[in-house]
């Protein structure tokens, strides 16, 4: 494998058929699939997704909106709140595609009515448990406000969205469904209120552990999870997916070994995995989990092993003796990681088991 630094691998097979996956659930349940593309920022892999139907995107920036409007994506919604200062993008994106805006508070809505030139979407987007962004479920007077004070000719009023964000700290299963129907249900009661201002009021979910593992979504009309398309090592230790269904792989050339220590060290650290950690069993903390590379692809994880460090470029693993001896500086070993998200922001490309390259952003 003629890889000389960290270089981010993509196994093709495996990202089609999480996307395959996705698309089969959300026809059987008649929602609305919107994948947000924020995890891998790629015109080639969105166009995986439009083989198969999709048309409709989310996004988290007005800079990807527009990447991926030059790809010819015509429905794509920014599911971050409205910045003010870049209502100019705001608005070329509005003259050129169908676009969706968020908004979080009353003043959003005062701004667009005078500076918005050409229509757009909004949704009023509800924070259920994260605390980030949003109003409050229990928030009506501001909500029926916001409501009624959009231009109708400029602000076509959509619905709710929401991210359960809390899904993503949940330790079973279990706890994520738990937190999936109660974000359904203070949903559909919000809903409730407010069905005579829009004939059809929508409601939009989006995190991939409540989207994958929940079984009933009444009242909901689409989802937007994003993450799935690779999966990775937050939502395997959960049971969320598979370790084979994990679909990107960091490939890191070993720099040192110290069979005394039970590591080997990596070129490969914080700047390309991110910082993102879980906690294993003992308490320990670590940043990813050491695979065996192979032509085809990469094992599953190591037993008993995992990143256990990291510097800027450097990254220790630890590994069992039987393990750490098959390694020797200048051979190359797979780390998967804790979150794809940041680790494929962070890399900004990737590189197919075939060697083809992938464009980013």
């Amino acid at each position: 494998m003629a890889i000389i630094s960290p270089t981010l691998l993509l196994d093709e097979r495996k990202c089609k058929d999480n996307i395959a996956l996705m698309c089969t659930k959300t026809r059987r349940m008649g929602l609305e699939l919107r994948p947000h593309f924020k995890t891998h920022q790629s015109r080639i892999i969105g166009s995986w997704f439009r083989d198969t139907g999709i048309n409709k995107i989310t996004v988290s920036s007005l800079q990807m909106a527009a990447y991926f409007a030059d790809d010819g994506w015509e429905d794509i919604t920014v599911a971050f709140p409205v910045n003010h200062r870049e209502i100019n993008l705001i608005n070329d994106l509005a003259a050129r595609i169908n676009l969706g805006i968020l908004c979080v508070d009353p003043l959003n809505l005062e701004f667009l009515n005078k500076k918005l030139h050409n229509p757009a979407n909004f949704w009023i987007e509800i924070d259920i448990d994260s605390q980030r962004s949003g109003l409050s479920p229990e928030n009506l007077i501001t909500i029926q406000s916001m409501i009624k004070m959009a231009d109708p000719g400029l602000l076509r009023f959509r619905g709710f969205l929401s991210h359960a964000g809390k899904t993503y700290s949940a330790s079973t299963v279990d706890e994520v469904v738990a937190i999936h129907r109660r974000e359904v249900k203070e949903l559909n009661n919000l809903a409730s209120n407010f069905r005579r201002f829009s004939t059809h009021l929508e409601i939009s979910v989006g995190d991939t552990p409540g989207c994958v593992m929940a079984d009933e979504f009444p009242g909901i009309t689409e989802i937007r999870p994003g993450n799935f398309v690779f999966f990775d090592l937050m939502q395997a230790e959960k049971g969320i997916c598979r370790y084979n269904q994990i679909a990107i792989a960091l490939a890191c050339p070993v720099v040192a070994v110290y069979p005394p220590r039970g590591e080997l060290v990596v070129y490969g650290g914080a700047i390309h995995l991110s910082k993102d950690f879980l906690i294993n069993e003992h308490n320990v903390f670590f940043y990813g989990k050491p695979v065996n590379l192979t032509e085809s692809g990469w094992s599953e994880p190591y037993p008993e092993s995992a990143v256990v460090r990291l510097a800027q470029e450097h990254g220790v693993i630890q590994l069992k003796p039987e393990f750490l001896k098959k390694y020797r500086i200048g051979d190359i070993i797979g780390i998967l990681p804790v979150h794809t998200c940041l680790t494929a922001q962070a890399m900004g490309s990737y590189q197919t088991l075939t060697g083809e390259k992938i464009d980013h952003m």
